[in-house]
């Protein structure tokens, strides 16, 4: 039998507990009489994963559910081997469902042609949709979901007591989840999830990927104000809602002014 590592009463990340990196981070929710997961990541972990589960002894009948944060192929990809193995229901919020049922390869990010990344994405039933102010109670145990879309429509966090799961809201470095139109990604969204984050009373955050930290709102502050930025720069194309150089290129053209190059 495994010793089970506890990183917070009650929160086991699957990762710390392999010893070893096996993707996105897995979170196992010991409620005691009952167990959940969020995220299950890739499909090539999932049987490692639920065998790890089986030798730190818990019951695998006891899973309550497989929780999706989003529809990312990292962090659903196994979720149908998953609810196969662990015979549990699977839960996602509304606007990640399409996805994940349909096993779009474009909107899970299984498929990017352009980097050569081609991978199966195995469709999943997803059993209950959960949204805004649900609360999901595994054994003695309760999460708070938050609806925290911008990295994609259908992003959720969880509020549990003073830790937050954070998905890919924000990580210890300052960075975000991936920005992206073809993903769905909306910057001022984003930003509005990582406001509410500063405003909680979170202790410690959660992410979906590298290490939990103590929260700073330093390091989301720095985020949010580059974020803020993002939505005026042609670098994030139809992601940005406003590109000034082009709106002062086309009041220059609509008024016949042409560029003056004796200025330096």
């Amino acid at each position: 039998m495994l010793t089970r590592k506890y990183l917070f009463p009650h929160v086991i990340e699957m990762n710390y507990q392999a010893g070893r990196r096996l993707g996105v981070n897995v979170y196992l929710i010991d409620g005691g009489s009952e167990f959940a997961l969020i995220d299950v990541g890739y499909l090539d972990t999932v049987d490692e994963i639920v065998e790890l589960i089986r030798q730190m002894d818990f019951n695998l009948s006891q899973c309550r559910m497989l929780i999706a944060t989003h529809a990312d192929a990292d962090h659903i990809q196994g979720i149908a081997r998953a609810r196969e193995l662990l015979k549990t229901k699977v839960v996602a919020h509304p606007l990640s469902v399409a996805p994940i049922e349909e096993g779009d390869t474009i909107l899970t990010y299984a498929s990017i042609k352009a980097q050569g990344i081609d991978l199966p994405m195995p469709p999943c039933h997803i059993d209950q949709e959960i949204n805004e102010g649900d609360k999901l109670k595994i054994g003695d145990v309760d999460l708070t979901v938050w609806h925290t879309p911008g990295h994609t429509a259908g992003q959720l966090s969880f509020k549990m007591g003073d830790l937050l799961f954070s998905g890919d809201n924000i990580y210890k470095d300052s960075c975000v989840g991936v920005i992206d139109a073809h993903h769905g990604s909306n910057i001022p969204d984003f930003i509005k999830s990582l406001g509410r984050i500063i405003e909680d009373d979170a202790m410690f955050l959660l992410p979906s990927h590298g290490p939990v930290f103590r929260r700073d709102n330093r390091i989301l502050q720095k985020a949010i104000d580059r974020l803020t930025k993002y939505q005026y720069m042609a670098d994030f194309g139809t992601c940005a809602i406003g590109w000034p150089l082009l709106d002062e290129w086309e009041r220059d053209v609509t008024s016949g002014r042409l560029p003056d190059f004796s200025k330096k």
